[in-house]
């Protein structure tokens, strides 16, 4: 078990726990999660060892890994994402100015995302640590996937773009995971680092039900303040933003089954189409962000 005694972001002994969650997709088990009152930062406590966390992925439920279609929200998340994945191959070839280029996708899961790249032309290579997703996204796509630990025979300064799609919320260690991945990246070249928004309005609406706390296997609870205060930690900067739009729509249904909602994806609908809509006005209150961050040119 993990218990942070200062916070992981600033490291203020002024932390305390701010809300109970439970694990709706496994075990069952409340994990609180704290606030640093110094700078706002929220973060699980008391989650397991990265040793003994793999247990609470093994589900046939948990969509990342095991692409289920199963239930009216993951087939609703099945169509959603066709829409998202041709949203990020834009996003990259408008940001790297580049029709084919190399490309490393940390936490690939089923490798969809991946496959579409290869499809576009781009050469890509994908590190998932679930064998059952990995050998997925090998065996149906014939793409080449590592496990996290091979990360060290990839080649320096190889890769044009490293994107990571809602994955470093669940790194033990995120700082020195994103300087271990910047350091493939090629001068200038570019990462993208989707994550959930703890002061999204859907965030702030459900509290402990919103589903995109994920204990425990989300670890870290970003919102765009903490990130950036994340990145300037690790020399970094961000460059720019840009929401998930359709996000919104799958995090509020399933928040609603968590509430015991009925109808939950009907009642998600509606929510997710409201603050859809106010996310139009303030992308910083978005439920999911894509932070673009740009190695420099001298490095």
């Amino acid at each position: 078990m993990v218990h942070h005694e200062q916070c992981p972001l600033c490291s203020s002994g002024m932390i305390a726990d701010q809300i109970i969650c439970i694990d709706h997709y496994i075990s069952g088990e409340t994990f609180p999660i704290a606030r640093c009152s110094s700078c706002g930062f929220l973060f699980t406590q008391d989650y397991p060892e990265v040793t003994e966390i793999e247990r609470y992925y093994e589900s046939s439920d948990y969509i990342s890994h095991s692409d289920t279609s199963e239930g009216l929200i993951n087939k609703a998340y099945h169509i959603i994402r066709q829409v998202m994945l041709r949203r990020k191959r834009k996003i990259i070839i408008k940001l790297t100015n580049l029709r084919k280029g190399i490309l490393l996708d940390v936490g690939c899961g089923t490798g969809h995302f991946a496959s579409l790249m290869k499809e576009s032309g781009w050469s890509v290579k994908g590190i998932e640590i679930n064998d059952k997703a990995r050998n997925f996204a090998s065996e149906t796509f014939g793409l080449d996937i590592i496990s996290p630990e091979g990360i060290t025979s990839l080649q320096p300064g190889s890769f044009d773009c490293v994107t990571m799609w809602h994955v470093l919320e669940h790194f033990h260690d995120p700082d020195k995971y994103i300087t271990d991945v910047l350091t493939l990246m090629k001068p200038g070249g570019i990462c993208l680092v989707a994550l959930p928004n703890s002061n999204s309005f859907d965030a702030v609406h459900y509290g402990k039900f919103w589903a995109a706390f994920d204990v425990p296997r989300h670890l870290w609870h970003f919102d765009p303040y903490s990130f950036s205060r994340f990145s300037i930690k690790n020399g970094l900067s961000i460059e720019r933003l840009f929401t998930l739009p359709f996000d919104v729509f799958y995090i509020s249904s399933l928040s609603e089954k968590y509430k015991g909602s009925r109808w939950p994806f009907f009642r998600g609908l509606a929510r997710g189409t409201l603050y859809a809509f106010l996310t139009l006005f303030n992308r910083k209150r978005s439920s999911s962000v894509i932070y673009i961050l740009r190695k420099p040119s001298d490095q």
